[in-house]
């Protein structure tokens, strides 16, 4: 058997192709674009010619987003992780997830405004909860439990037992 990987689908009531241009947008940095659009025929679920699929790619990874109607909607139970080098990136990406409607959670979680839960994590926090030390991994996990948006610098002194 043969795989092209795995290609996530993003459910959405009618906003597939409005999805799809704001998370190319909001990656734009990197491997971002929008595919091919396929429309509703004559006879399906939704009115013929409307957006039915929209294939894009956000950050490297490929997704299809589906006009499939209001029966589903996102949940906290599912989130994309996009790990951050640096503060800047953290900033970037919290605000770009949160505007026109989006808003902050705990611990570096955003929900957009389409209702997606991303988590907007800095690199050097996963290696502060890999240190063998785990009262130095407990303060970091402590401090981050604290914030909404995460802070490198805070989150380094609290490793470091620095108040």
């Amino acid at each position: 058997m043969t795989s092209d990987g795995f290609t996530t689908c993003l459910w959405f009531d009618d906003q597939a192709e409005e999805a799809a241009q704001y998370y190319v947008s909001v990656f734009e940095d990197s491997d971002s674009r929008v595919g091919d659009i396929t429309h509703y025929p004559e006879g399906g679920h939704r009115p013929a010619g409307t957006v039915l699929t929209v294939d894009f790619t956000a950050n490297g990874q490929k997704f299809v987003a589906l006009n499939g109607g209001p029966e589903f909607t996102f949940t906290e139970a599912i989130s994309f992780q996009v790990t951050c080098e640096t503060q800047e990136e953290v900033d970037h990406y919290s605000a770009r997830l949160t505007e026109n409607g989006g808003e902050l959670g705990p611990c570096g979680w955003v929900k957009d405004r389409f209702g997606v839960s991303w988590q907007v994590v800095p690199r050097r926090l996963m290696e502060m909860f890999a240190d063998p030390d785990p009262a130095k991994a407990a303060r970091a996990n402590k401090a981050m439990e604290s914030m909404r948006k995460l802070d490198i610098a805070a989150l380094e002194k609290a490793f470091a037992g620095e108040r």
